[in-house]
């Protein structure tokens, strides 16, 4: 961890003093704040020095609606600062993990681990969602369920953690490997590590401008043990054909079957 903390201490040295982060200024927050902060601390046993800095990380900006605050106290800057410590973070974890593996693969992997979708289901498995600050009306259109908003507040978070003083960028990267990476199996198992359909979907946009094709050709079995046999065509060719328990299962199969004899697995 002392390699990325000198590239960060380098890359923002000074920073901190000269400009000051609005974020993280000094002063009083509101109940609502206090009780989010306090929420936040008790639940995944973490104290902040700079308590302002959380609350502003928990802040969605239809809260502002009903403080009158500016824009740049919402939790959007401080989402962008997590997204760049996440990042480090992954890829850090992704060199030492996978040490014989290309670029390419790497690039691949740290996109979908660092993925709304992924970040925004971490988020509901920590409830995050009910400690983010929004508006009424936010909150009756399904805000706190909103994958967008908690995967925000979830990077939001991560900036927060790497702000603090008493927390700094040690605190933060076990955070994310403690909510995220320590996912990493289960992601795999999802079918999220590598999804041959996308791969597919790709090779047939970029190389014959068209949609692949997933036919279902059979179903097997009563219907209490179904199982489907799918095929998948491009450009009027049959590419390859899988079988499984649900379409989606047995689309899979035929993707990776096709991206095989593609010879595009390599490639990703």
């Amino acid at each position: 961890m002392s390699l990325i903390k000198s590239f960060f201490a380098k890359l923002l040295s000074g920073r901190r003093q000269k400009v000051p982060f609005p974020d993280a200024s000094e002063g009083e927050i509101s109940p609502d704040e206090a009780r989010a902060v306090g929420g936040f601390q008790i639940k995944f046993g973490m104290r902040f020095t700079r308590p302002l800095l959380l609350a502003t990380a928990l802040k969605h900006r239809s809260y502002l609606n009903m403080t009158n605050e500016p824009r740049t106290l919402s939790n959007e800057r401080l989402e962008f600062l997590g997204d760049a410590v996440l990042d480090l973070v992954v890829t850090h974890y992704l060199y030492e993990k996978f040490p014989n593996k290309a670029e390419g693969h790497l690039s691949k992997v740290k996109s979908i681990l660092v993925s709304k979708p992924v970040l925004a289901d971490i988020a509901v498995d920590m409830d995050l969602g009910e400690l983010v600050l929004m508006n009424r009306g936010e909150e009756k259109t399904g805000g706190r369920q909103r994958k967008s908003i908690l995967a925000d507040a979830f990077e939001a978070v991560i900036g927060a953690i790497y702000l603090d003083p008493g927390l700094g960028l040690d605190a933060a990267s076990r955070f994310i490997h403690r909510y995220l990476l320590s996912e990493f199996k289960k992601i795999i198992r999802k079918g999220l590590y590598r999804n041959y359909k996308s791969i597919l979907l790709e090779f047939a946009q970029s190389s014959a401008r068209t949609l692949p094709d997933y036919r279902v050709v059979r179903e097997l079995g009563p219907d209490h043990a179904k199982e489907f046999v799918v095929e998948v065509w491009i450009a009027n060719q049959k590419l390859g054909e899988g079988k499984g328990k649900s379409k989606k299962i047995a689309e899979q199969e035929a993707a990776k079957l096709a991206v095989r004899a593609l010879e595009l697995d390599e490639k990703h």
